[in-house]
């Protein structure tokens, strides 16, 4: 491979020799159109291009420097030259070896992901790019199609990749081809490799050194035989008959069948004498279904039947790529009590081939022939390669290699196994109906029969129950109550981190100057905690109220009237302030100050006031507003008492009756008076007059005020106070002056510390009521309209195994976490009676015991998953599952 060098080419561009074929703006159009086209002919087969992300960013930002947009989501720019030109295509930063790699196929780094590391762009764009700028190497990729039952288009980044052996001299040789393959198209290109006749050769699955079944040339895909990413495949050669073996010698070539397994499709482990052993008392030894899978055998003799004394479930997973989210899945379900019984029993007869929403049985007959595996391997680990092809065959999210999620492996293992074993063939329509009034026994009851007239097997009867949900319109108070099946319960962990947070509060009343509040509030709070922390910090009084607001750049960014808001959303560079103001009636105008500088500097400065005034009619209310909100700020030498009305009026006290309706038309500000005149000493408040100015929403259009204009009452009126030397030589700005941050982070500023919280308390969190959020209103069917209503969670029937999930990852706007918090929770006894609210919870039990527990550690960027599991039967210890086998640790016994 060889890479253009572009020292000639930067020369000729910086000497102008070069015609560019095209502008960028043209470049990109032209991208964009041939992009657009392709989308719309997704088919397999089709040819797209692997470009380093490196060399494309650097383009995107070429063909962008017009209107400074983004074509493409860009995060991994490097630095160069804003809008230069980029050079000729470079992929080594992509390939193995770099720029030293000589391979007529160079391959991709199994490290790189798209969108950070790469971009995948249609094969004519791919052209287009090459005839502008050259360079390379080209790495096509083909687009293939994945599921079975809703078809997904993804190009294969990284083909398979199988090592093949050839028994005559132990030689390997990388064979690489795409998964969707078939066996006919693997014989061939074997065949031309090594320049032997199809019919002589015969091809082993040779997955961990061992036989597993010949390759048949057929037309089944690579996947579809199980075949792993850098597996090994063995090549047996036939001369006149016999099989040469490493040192040449004849061998008859005896077709090897795969062993017969003691363990069928939906038969039990089963001992020479023919009787069986294993979970439960019944276990049948063969079934009437005979196995579909060929190749079962992925472990060391892992289908050779228990023998006396040894212990079933002490198997591990070997892990296929990056796959101990899935063993971890795997493991804590087949030490299920109940769902180990069911599988090792004859289910044959409860296969549901017919459900739509189902995966023909395949699926639950993978995970049973998985499942007894495991119960009959002894401690030797499998690997579950033919459950994997299903999965990816059904669930194309969790096709590849790479890590996903545990949990929601779990969650769609649970419902796929039920629609495979629903014994419901017909399912019969039934409309939902709210409670309306009706007692809660009888509408649980009858929304459980619905449900079960609709779903009915084993996950249904082992691992579902049901809650109670309660809706309240905020608006005309209408109660609608449903009750709702659930698989599995996901907790929120209550967060015991804390952060302090500087708040600076104002009077709206204009009664004292502003006074900073530093508090404590949960990290993962909202703004209804910030303000019933500011709240009690600065004595709150019944009849007031606590206005959040964010000011950016002297003016109000936005107000944070949203109690729900999360705090997270709240940087600790940022400023907030705390507007004190009196409750009042619907009428009122809420009234914001903005300062300025005067007519040389008309930039906005200092903080914002805001104050709520009640009876709003002209600018000299304004006025009079404003001047008491600066009241706290005047400079005592120039002020003496201003005599006031004992009434009040807008929260205000008033001047003499007979000064509110000498009303003139000059503009609210300084006349321009004599030397003697400017003696301020003993002049009140009320005879100040102040320049200021009306601005619309957005601050940008300003009108002078005079005392007798009208002004329109209601919702939110901005005005401009503009300071000239005389209000600067009244009031001592600098009290509105350097906002506090909310937090200032320093050297020795302390860690928060991590406490511990328990398991109670998540499920608390997950019971509590609280507001459905803006994009998930509820219609209300009195008001007609969808409402922001309150909504709280009930468990009403719990099942025999009820599953857990910690919801440990949290997001933001800005960043995604995970969430460290130790949770506490029993090994015995959790009792959950006082949870359940149906008036029979007294009757049953509700007391569990823990045996599995899927566990990952690490962080969002990286980590492993495990599984602790209690193997019920005869083992008296705790195994910690891996995913390349399982280690005994000794945790003292489990009864």
């Amino acid at each position: 491979m060889t890479i253009p060098d572009s020292s000639g080419y930067n020369y000729m561009m910086e000497n102008g020799s070069i015609d560019l074929p095209c502008k960028p703006e043209e470049e990109r159009r032209i991208v964009q159109d041939l992009t657009a086209k392709a989308e719309t002919s997704l088919r397999e087969g089709n040819l797209y291009y692997v470009i380093s992300k490196r060399w494309f960013s650097v383009w995107e930002r070429y063909t962008l420097q017009v209107d400074g947009a983004s074509l493409f989501e860009s995060e991994s720019l490097i630095s160069t030259d804003s809008g230069a030109r980029p050079g000729p295509i470079d992929n080594s930063d992509i390939i193995a070896n770099g720029k030293d790699n000589k391979d007529d196929d160079p391959q991709l780094l199994r490290t790189l992901e798209e969108g950070r590391d790469y971009a995948l762009v249609p094969q004519e764009v791919w052209e287009k790019l090459l005839e502008w700028y050259k360079g390379g190497p080209p790495l096509p990729r083909k687009m293939i199609s994945q599921g079975e039952q809703h078809k997904q288009f993804s190009v294969e980044v990284f083909p398979l990749c199988l090592c093949l052996i050839d028994s005559r001299d132990k030689s390997e040789v990388i064979i690489r081809s795409s998964k969707k393959d078939s066996l006919h198209d693997l014989y061939e290109r074997v065949c031309q490799l090594k320049g032997i006749v199809q019919e002589k050769a015969h091809i082993w699955d040779f997955f961990n050194k061992r036989k597993h079944t010949v390759l048949i040339p057929s037309n089944q895909t690579l996947e579809e035989s199980n075949l792993q990413m850098d597996q090994d495949i063995l090549l047996e050669v036939l001369v006149d008959g016999f099989d040469m073996d490493s040192t040449g010698n004849g061998l008859a070539l005896v077709p090897v069948e795969p062993p017969t397994s003691s363990v069928t499709i939906a038969g039990g482990p089963s001992l020479s004498n023919g009787y069986s052993t294993g979970y439960g008392s019944k276990i049948y030894q063969r079934s009437n279904l005979s196995s579909t899978f060929g190749d079962m055998e992925d472990g060391y003799d892992s289908l050779r039947p228990i023998q006396r004394g040894e212990k079933g479930g002490m198997a591990g997973l070997q892990n296929l790529g990056n796959t101990c989210f899935m063993n971890s899945s795997i493991q804590c379900l087949v030490h299920t009590p109940p769902l180990a019984e069911y599988f090792l029993e004859d289910y044959s007869e409860e296969i549901n081939r017919q459900n739509p929403l189902g995966m023909n049985g395949e699926l639950a007959l993978a995970f049973g022939e998985l499942l007894r595996k495991l119960w009959s391997s002894g401690s030797t680990p499998v690997a579950p390669r033919a459950f994997k092809g299903k999965l990816a065959r059904f669930a194309p999210q969790f096709s590849g290699y790479n890590q996903h999620d545990s949990q929601e492996l779990l969650a769609f293992l649970l419902d796929g196994l039920h629609e495979d074993l629903n014994r419901v063939k017909q399912k019969p329509y039934f409309e939902t109906k709210d409670s309306d009034g009706q007692p809660d026994d009888e509408v649980a009851e009858e929304f459980w029969r619905y449900h079960k007239a609709r779903n009915d097997s084993v996950i249904v009867d082992v691992c579902q129950g049901q809650y109670k949900s309660t809706l309240v319109c905020p608006v005309c108070c209408k109660i609608s109550i449903t009750f709702d099946p659930f698989m599995y319960l996901s907790l929120p962990l209550p967060s015991v981190a804390t952060r302090t947070m500087t708040v600076t509060m104002f009077y709206g009343n204009g009664s004292g100057l502003p006074i900073p509040f530093t508090v404590t509030v949960l990290k993962q709070g909202c703004c209804k905690d910030l303000i019933q922390a500011v709240s009690a910090a600065c004595c709150l009084q019944s009849d007031e109220y606590l206005l959040l607001a964010e000011v950016y750049e002297n003016r109000i960014y936005k107000y944070l009237e949203n109690p729900s808001e999360a705090l997270i959303s709240i940087k600790d560079d940022e400023h907030i302030v705390a507007y004190r103001l009196p409750k009042r009636g619907a009428e009122v105008t809420r009234l914001e100050i903005c300062h300025r500088h005067d007519e040389s500097n008309r930039k906005l400065f200092l903080t914002p006031l805001v104050t709520s005034l009640e009876d709003l009619q002209c600018g000299a209310d304004i006025e009079l507003a404003v001047n008491r909100m600066l009241s706290p700020l005047r400079r005592k030498a120039f002020f003496s008492p201003a005599p006031v009305h004992s009434g009040q009026e807008n929260g205000y006290a008033l001047d003499a009756p007979g000064e509110r309706n000498d009303c003139s038309s000059t503009v609210l500000r300084p006349g321009i008076q004599s030397a003697g005149d400017r003696e301020l000493e003993g002049k009140s408040i009320s005879e100040l007059s102040l320049r200021l100015f009306l601005a619309n929403d957005r601050g940008l259009s300003f009108r002078p005020i005079v005392k007798e204009s009208p002004i329109k009452p209601g919702g939110l009126v901005k005005v401009i106070l503009e300071w000239t030397d005389k209000e600067h030589e009244l009031y001592d700005a600098s009290f509105l002056r350097d906002l506090p941050e909310v937090h200032k982070t320093g050297v020795a500023a302390k860690k928060t510390k991590q406490e511990a919280i328990s398991l109670f308390s998540c499920l608390d969190a997950f019971l509590k009521e609280e507001p459905l959020g803006p994009d998930d209103m509820w219609y209300c069917p009195r008001c007609k309209e969808h409402r922001q209503a309150t909504k709280k969670l009930d468990l009403w029937r719990l099942p025999d195994v009820l599953v857990f999930h910690l919801k440990r990852f949290s997001y933001s706007r800005w960043l995604k976490n995970k969430l460290d918090t130790f949770v506490n929770f029993p090994i015995y006894n959790l009792d959950l009676s006082k949870y359940v609210k149906s008036n029979d919870a007294s009757e049953g039990s509700h007391v569990y015991e823990l045996y599995a527990i899927s566990n990952h550690y690490g962080g969002l960027g990286g980590g492993h998953y495990s599984a602790y599991c209690k193997v019920i039967i005869y083992l008296a210890f705790v195994l910690i599952f891996f995913s390349q086998g399982w280690l005994m640790s000794g945790l003292g016994c489990l009864r």
